[in-house]
């Protein structure tokens, strides 16, 4: 396995990736179909990245990308010490320890740029990711009731967050 920090090249891969997520899974934002589809979006989301401020990191087995995570920091100088994380692995991939690899590497960006929390959210009832983050250090702050709509029904969220330094 190779995990490496994604660029313009990988658009198409990316986009690829996030789109069979979307048609795979429920525990995603988006719905199959509600994703800009362009290889053209997707190149200027990660031509117009600021690596000090945000950063799409994937991991590749044979050459395939079968999880990324990207992490974004405010740019307000209150707020610029936190990052929201995003993460997926293709279900063919999950349970391996990708994910846990992939938020290794954010946590490693996040210290490089003097990022200090690390936060996220997560679907209550989704128990192999909320293990996975407890797993690597995150904690349940919060609930958010009645979060999302998904297939019609509502959704709570947990928000969770790492502290990486005191």
């Amino acid at each position: 396995m190779d995990i490496k920090n994604l660029t313009v090249a990988n658009s198409g891969e990316l986009l690829d990736l996030m789109t069979a997520l979307d048609n795979e899974t429920k525990f995603m934002m988006l719905e199959p179909g509600e994703r800009d589809t362009s290889v053209e979006s997707m190149e200027k989301r990660l031509l117009g990245i600021d690596e000090t401020m945000s950063i799409y990191i994937g991991a590749f087995v044979d050459s395939s990308l079968v999880g990324f995570v990207s992490l974004w920091r405010d740019s307000a100088n209150r707020a610029k010490h936190s990052a929201y994380i995003v993460i997926g692995v293709i279900s063919s991939y999950a349970g391996k320890g990708i994910g846990k690899l992939l938020l290794r590497e954010g946590e490693k960006w996040a210290k490089n740029n003097g990022v200090t929390r690390l936060e996220l959210t997560v679907m209550t009832h989704n128990t192999n990711a909320v293990k996975l983050y407890e797993k690597v250090g995150f904690v349940k702050e919060g609930v958010k009731k009645k979060s999302l709509i998904v297939d019609g029904c509502y959704v709570d969220e947990f928000y969770m967050a790492k502290i990486l330094c005191t």
